[in-house]
Parts: structure tokens; C-alpha cells; sequence
């Protein structure tokens, strides 16, 4: 059976959810990206401040202990730690990459992803 023929024998009900949680995926995707804004913003701060360090491994043990705090389920405690510890070193990075270029990208432009095919 195709692709295709399956999505024309899903039930309503079936349909109802898929469309709930692509609404929720959707607003998943504009707050990780408000998040990862603000985390920008804050590694522009810190390194206004004349700190060094990217990582923050007590503001990190925080945020956790937040999201542990906060997490009633049905997501296990494991896996939305994981998703976390990922999300954080995924805004590491892009705090990385914008001392790596200067200030341009702490304008509030997107961080530019190196291009292997362009010199220099």
C-alpha cells in the first residue's frame, strides 16, 4: 500500500489529531526559535560583559532542574532531558559561531552556516 492510499483511508478522528499536532509543531518551531533569539542575545551580553565562556554549566543545571520541576508527563523525565541538553547545545553553538564572525550576526540577524564552497 502507498503513501498515498494510506492517508485516504485514515479516520477522520486519525486526520483530527495529525492536524492538532502539526498545529503544535508549528508553534514548537516559532518557540525554539524565540528561545534560541533570546539565548543569542544573552551570549551578546555576556560577551559585552568581557566573559569568556560560552558554556554555563550552573545556568544549565538550572534550566534543568526547571524542566524536571515542571514536567508532568506523559514525556519521561529522560527524554525531555535529553531534548534539552540538545536544545542547549544547539544555542551553544549558534552563540559559538557569532563570536566566531563579530557582532554583525548579534544585530538580530540569523547566524550564517560556514559555506564549505566559498574561500576564506
Amino acid at each position: 500500500m502507498t503513501r498515498q492510499s494510506h492517508r485516504r483511508i485514515e479516520s477522520p478522528e486519525l486526520r483530527r489529531l495529525r492536524l492538532q499536532i502539526d498545529t503544535i509543531d508549528r508553534r514548537i518551531v516559532a518557540l525554539l526559535n524565540e528561545r534560541a533569539a533570546l539565548a543569542r542575545e544573552a551570549g551578546r551580553v555576556k560577551a559585552a560583559e568581557g566573559r569568556r565562556a560560552i558554556r554555563d554549566a550552573e545556568r544549565e543545571r538550572e534550566v534543568l532542574l526547571r524542566v524536571t520541576m515542571a514536567n508532568h508527563g506523559p514525556l519521561g523525565q529522560a527524554d525531555l532531558l535529553a531534548l534539552y541538553r540538545r536544545l542547549m547545545a544547539a544555542t551553544r553553538a549558534l552563540e559559538a559561531r557569532d563570536r566566531a564572525v563579530g557582532s554583525a550576526p548579534f544585530a538580530g540577524g540569523p547566524a550564517q552556516e560556514p559555506d564549505p564552497d566559498r574561500d576564506g
